[in-house]
C-alpha cells in the first residue's frame, strides 16, 4: 500500500469516527435520556399549590417528557378543563417563572413563546410544588386560551446551594452532601 492510500484511509477513519462520536453525543443530549410521561403517572398529574397543598387540575390532551438524568428535564403540555376558575384564583402565583427550552422534537413546548406570553400577561405562572427536590420547584403556566405548560425550575435556594454559596434567608437547610 502506498503512503497516499494509507493517508487517505487514516483521514477517512478519523472523519468517520468524529462523525459517529458527534452523532452519539447529539443523541445522548437530545433524546437518549428522555421518556414519555403518561397522564396517570404521578409526574403527569398537574397540580397547583393552594394554601400550601397540591390541588389537582382537571386536564386533557396531556403530553409530557421527563428524564432520570436531571431533575429539571420535565416538560408537559395540556389543555385545561373548564370550570376551574375558583381553584386557579386561589392558587399561589410563581414569581420569576422562566420556561426552560425543551428538545426540538417535543414541539408542543415552545419556551420562548411561553415566556413571551407570561411577559405580556397572556399567561400566568403558578407554583405546583416547592422543592420537588431540594432547590427545584414545579411551575405551571396557564394561558388565556386554556392551554397549560409545566416544567421544573431551579429556585433561589437551589441556585445558591448548587453554586456553593450561602443560601438566602428563609431557605430550608441544605441537605448533607450538597454542601
Amino acid at each position: 500500500m502506498s503512503n497516499k492510500r494509507v493517508g487517505r484511509f487514516v483521514v477517512v477513519a478519523i472523519a468517520l469516527s468524529a462523525l459517529a462520536a458527534g452523532a452519539g453525543m447529539w443523541y445522548a443530549q437530545t433524546r437518549a435520556y428522555y421518556a414519555p410521561v403518561m397522564p396517570d403517572d404521578p409526574r403527569g398529574q398537574i397540580t397547583l399549590s393552594v394554601d400550601g397543598a397540591p390541588t389537582r387540575l382537571a386536564i386533557s390532551n396531556f403530553d409530557g417528557i421527563d428524564s432520570n438524568s436531571s431533575p429539571i428535564r420535565f416538560r408537559a403540555c395540556f389543555d385545561l378543563e373548564a370550570g376551574q376558575e375558583a381553584l386557579i384564583s386561589a392558587a399561589e402565583p410563581y414569581e420569576g417563572a422562566t420556561p426552560l427550552i425543551a428538545p426540538s422534537w417535543f414541539q408542543c413546548f415552545d419556551a420562548e413563546a411561553i415566556g413571551a406570553a407570561l411577559e405580556a400577561g397572556r399567561a400566568t405562572a403558578y407554583l405546583s410544588a416547592r422543592d420537588f427536590v431540594y432547590g427545584v420547584d414545579i411551575v405551571v403556566a396557564l394561558d388565556d386560551a386554556g392551554q397549560g405548560h409545566a416544567w421544573r425550575q431551579i429556585n433561589p435556594c437551589g441556585e445558591a446551594a448548587f453554586n456553593g454559596d450561602p443560601v438566602p434567608e428563609g431557605c430550608p437547610p441544605v441537605p448533607e452532601g450538597m454542601q
